[in-house]
């Protein structure tokens, strides 16, 4: 079998060995062992179940929460000659239902599935017929209830496991504190405790934090100095917008790419970075899941993330082509007191709380006792406006509303656009010319039943497969749409809220400990955890990282806490000629032991020098 994977990773991906611990995660697998590999970002994890799944009977059902890293990965593996498909909102009923129907028959070796779809009716029955070899978890940190990124849909996955208990499952992550390895286990039912851990120490990477009162200073210098590819983290929309328009007045080749832009737009943006035509990407966190580019010179992050976790995967976009690179942090001191004010607004008081709830009702018209199951389009622009409410303390509100189960909001799915041709064929065909008939037969060759209903469509797809750019594909269907040949209802982002119980009186509304108390404790622990990393000077950033990951690891001798140690510490001769001088003063009885440290020397200097006296048996 060893030959197996190693011809099939030769033959498909041109590569001649495996790296680190992805041959270990593959045979554990193969084996039918459940499997935890923990793996840093650009570490390969992808390999680990995308081989197995090829030298396996069947069908390796990957779960993943990234619809955008579902298409690539997709897209990627056919290119190569597999056989892979997605399983996404974009998709009508009737499009689902035939590809899970060829997954019964055998038509894929790797069917990607969000979460929120392992639920589904459809998904569960054709499941039941299924030869599945094994079932991969992408990030699969999600899962961890007090974790960083916890999705409850995630949860879900357990009640697959019991349907199909046999099948092994392979969980894979890049940000595993120790809690978060026995969680994931626990949650996903390992039948036995196995895990491979590959070491989250990136040798060619610095990580900085670089003091500077005038921070635009600082990255219009830095941008200019580093000639490499750049990402720039900034936390909202507001100001990745204002901070691209700035950088490109300034005559640099910047783009930028957040979630509220179309995908169009979005994938035009990050196309024009990946290729070269735009150097520097200003960014929010929507940006980088999955994407590889191994030559990133630069991360800088103007505001901080919320977790040791979220930035230890943003800054690990840098330098996956192992050559040197920095991940930097520019701090005047506004954003730690930005990241203070972060609990108060993630986890707002609890009569706050359900005043919201109170409103969300009267906007939606919803009498007490009325509402079960009922699915009312929110905008929550409109909302805040309309009763004077913080956006971000209301959001975050809905979605602890969400977590306690009173409501469920939805601000993707059933967004993609849909369409339904209204002529006959013989109408359609003789009202269109040569470019919008290369249009509607890409539409019929993708849909099937879109003269009887209406389906979801997706226009990326459409210009992918037709040559022409999205612009264009919007304008010809608007043409045909005006012109009665067909229906077409654009996308929009309008959010859903769905109420799950009937409407209870404002104060019946209670949150129980683990949607509020307990989580709003561990998301403190973690805001404190990357404060405590920005002004840390006493240990070495690289550390300060694996340390809160679970991993012992000496100084990496290139972040800026390890620079300006080296550039306080003596030479050696310097350094023995100071305990020489301190050992005499201690024999001739002219300090005591405990005073050293109160003598005028640099503290890292003295600690060097007792540390020394110490092994020497001199203290």
């Amino acid at each position: 079998m060893d030959d197996l994977y190693s011809s099939i990773l030769q033959q498909y991906w041109g590569y001649p060995s495996f790296r680190g611990i992805q041959r270990e995660i593959i045979e554990s697998i193969c084996r039918g062992h459940d499997t935890l590999g923990l793996m840093p970002t650009g570490g390969g994890k992808s390999i680990t179940f995308q081989v197995p799944a090829l030298a396996m009977e069947g069908v390796c059902i990957v779960v993943t929460p990234l619809i955008a890293l579902m298409k690539d990965q997709v897209r990627n593996l056919r290119n190569r000659g597999i056989r892979a498909e997605a399983i996404h909102s974009g998709l009508s009923r009737q499009q689902i239902s035939a590809i899970l129907d060829t997954a019964v028959f055998n038509g894929y070796k790797l069917l990607y599935v969000s979460p929120e779809r392992l639920s589904s009716d459809l998904f569960l029955t054709k499941l039941r017929h299924m030869k599945v070899s094994f079932i991969t978890v992408d990030e699969a940190h999600c899962i961890c209830q007090w974790g960083y990124d916890f999705r409850p849909s995630y949860l879900r996955i357990a009640d697959i496991r019991q349907m199909l208990p046999d099948i092994p499952v392979l969980a894979l992550t890049a940000t595993a504190t120790p809690q978060n390895v026995e969680d994931i286990q626990d949650k996903l039912q390992f039948r036995s405790r196995c895990v491979f851990r590959m070491s989250y120490r990136r040798d060619n990477l610095s990580y900085i934090v670089l003091k500077c009162p005038e921070r635009m200073m600082a990255l219009t210098d830095l941008l200019t100095h580093e000639q490499g590819t750049c990402i720039i983290y900034t936390r909202n929309r507001q100001n990745c917008r204002k901070l691209y328009e700035t950088l490109l007045e300034a005559g640099m080749k910047v783009t930028f790419y957040h979630a509220g832009l179309p995908a169009h737009e979005r994938s035009a943006n990050q196309e024009a970075w990946l290729s070269g035509t735009c150097r520097i990407i200003v960014a929010t966190n929507a940006f980088g899941m999955g994407i590889d580019k191994p030559d990133v010179r630069l991360v800088l992050h103007l505001d901080l993330p919320d977790s040791i976790e979220e930035y230890f995967q943003e800054a690990g976009r840098a330098g996956r082509d192992g050559k040197p690179a920095r991940a930097v942090i520019l701090s005047d001191g506004q954003e730690l007191k930005t990241l203070r004010a972060r609990p108060s607004q993630t986890y707002p008081p609890e009569d706050f709380i359900r005043t919201v709830y109170e409103k969300i009702c009267f906007y939606l018209q919803m009498a007490v006792g009325d509402g079960l199951n009922v699915t009312r389009e929110f905008n929550l622009q409109e909302f805040t406006r309309l009763f004077h409410l913080n956006p971000i303390q209301t959001l975050n509100a809905i979605l602890l509303l969400d977590n306690a189960g009173y409501i469920s909001y939805s601000d993707k799915e059933d967004n993609a656009s849909r369409l339904r041709i209204l002529a006959t064929r013989h109408e359609l065909y003789s009202a269109i010319d040569k470019e919008r008939e290369t249009v509607v037969s890409c539409l019929l060759r993708n849909y099937g039943g879109i003269f009887v209903d209406y389906c979801y469509i997706d226009e990326d797809l459409i210009a992918h497969q037709t040559g022409l750019d999205f612009d264009k594909i919007y304008s010809i269907l608007v043409d045909l749409s005006k012109a009665h040949i067909i229906d077409y209802i654009p996308r929009k982002k309008m959010p859903r809220i769905t109420f799950l119980q009937r409407r209870v009186d404002t104060e019946q509304v209670v949150l129980p400990v683990s949607v509020y108390e307990r989580r709003k404790e561990c998301y403190i622990h973690r805001i404190q955890a990357m404060e405590a990393y920005c002004i840390s000077m006493d240990c070495c950033r690289s550390r300060m990282l694996l340390q809160y990951f679970g991993e012992e690891s000496a100084d990496c001798g290139h972040c800026d806490v390890c620079d300006e140690k080296r550039a306080d510490m003596p030479d050696e001769q310097s350094l023995q000629q100071l305990q020489d001088t301190l050992t005499g003063q201690l024999e001739r009885g002219e300090v005591a032991p405990h005073d050293l440290h109160n003598l005028s020397l640099p503290a890292r200097v003295m600690k060097a020098v007792t540390g020394r006296m110490r092994d020497e048996g001199i203290l």
